[in-house]
């Protein structure tokens, strides 16, 4: 099959006759529709290198089941599938609980074992999620960062009255912005640096007024102004940088919610006087860590993110796909990591698509 394997640090390299993956007897074989690149695959590639060597990286993907393990009922092939990427070990106190997300000893699709940028992966049977025929495979293909937005949004009780600031308008930063506005939030308020943010933060229904541009205007003073000086009541932090996160607590409102997203890029230090302000305004902060999947056979599995996202889809009341700048083939699927490594153009979602619908 042809794949994109990522032998060490800067060396992704395309193989058009790599092995075929060989399923197991509770797993399927997937045909590879559509995969996005997610920042943290740029990581990989560039920067960190994956957890083992070599490697097919891609974690946010959908396709068709065309092959099934002997323990696998037949009545997945065939099926448009959405993949929940980690593969928990079921054994620890967290999957005792039903908490994959935070299972200790997990794998992972496209980090620690092959992912998505290929004509074919393996998949365990129960990371699938049965899509109806409505649902494209570019919407599924974003069902994982869909997810982890919703998680964030989940985390925290927000009151239909706060004002929500979403600071940072990358893929998770909109995809969280597209849901708070889907579950009715009037006042959110979101911060960029790009005119395509913008763009496209406005395309999903922000109010031009409610965008700050941080390039040019003080963040701060900005959301006092928004809120008549009393701060905002939430802030999802999607950015991961010291900056962020000191503006993030010193716009807060008395007993405000701060939900910390962004993957870190250093160190976070907090000066003396900005952790006072945590203690004497009694801030609430929270973090949020990937997304709940309970499985397709849980009775439970209709309060998990995956399946609250699929709802959504059924019910076109979200459009994920708005939110996609740039489209590849899998042959030339590379030039997009080289945008995103290298910021030569504006980008928001890029995602490889088979060419069977492309």
């Amino acid at each position: 099959m042809k794949a994109w394997v990522l032998e060490d640090i800067n060396q992704f390299i395309f193989k058009d006759n790599y092995p075929m993956p060989k399923i197991k007897e509770d797993e399927v074989l997937v045909k590879v529709m559509a995969t996005g690149i997610c920042g943290s695959d740029i990581q990989r590639v560039y920067v960190t290198g994956a957890h083992k060597h070599p490697l097919i990286i891609g974690h946010e993907f959908a396709g068709k089941v065309i092959a099934v393990g002997k323990n696998v009922d037949p009545s997945w092939l065939e099926q448009k599938v959405g993949i929940f990427p980690l593969l928990p070990c079921k054994r620890c106190s967290s999957c005792q609980h039903k908490q994959y997300e935070l299972c200790q000893n997990y794998n992972y699709l496209g980090s620690r074992t092959n992912g998505g940028f290929a004509e074919y992966v393996a998949v365990p049977v129960w990371n699938l999620l049965r899509l109806p025929e409505q649902v494209t495979y570019e919407q599924a293909a974003m069902l994982e960062p869909m997810s982890v937005a919703v998680h964030a949004m989940r985390r925290i009780s927000i009151n239909k009255r706060d004002h929500i600031v979403v600071c940072g308008l990358g893929t998770i930063g909109l995809l969280l912005v597209m849901f708070l506005l889907e579950a009715g939030f009037q006042n959110v308020l979101v911060i960029g640096n790009k005119d395509i943010q913008k763009e496209k933060a406005i395309e999903l229904g922000v109010f031009p007024e409610n965008y700050c541009d941080s390039r040019t205007e003080e963040v701060k003073t900005w959301i006092l102004k928004q809120t008549n000086q009393n701060g905002c009541n939430v802030f999802f932090e999607c950015v991961g940088k010291n900056e962020t996160i000191n503006q993030a607590i010193d716009s807060m409102a008395m007993e405000g919610k701060i939900c910390f997203v962004g993957n870190p890029y250093t160190d976070v230090i907090l000066d003396k006087q900005v952790y006072w302000k945590i203690l004497r305004r009694q801030l609430n902060l929270t973090g949020t860590w990937n997304s709940t999947f309970f499985g397709e056979v849980d009775p439970n599995r209709q309060n998990d993110d995956w399946h609250y996202v699929l709802s959504k889809l059924k019910q076109r009341t979200i459009f994920p796909e708005k939110i996609i700048t740039h489209r590849y083939d899998i042959f030339n699927v590379q030039l997009g990591f080289e945008i995103m490594y290298n910021k030569i153009e504006d980008y928001i979602k890029l995602m490889m698509i088979s060419g069977e619908f492309k």
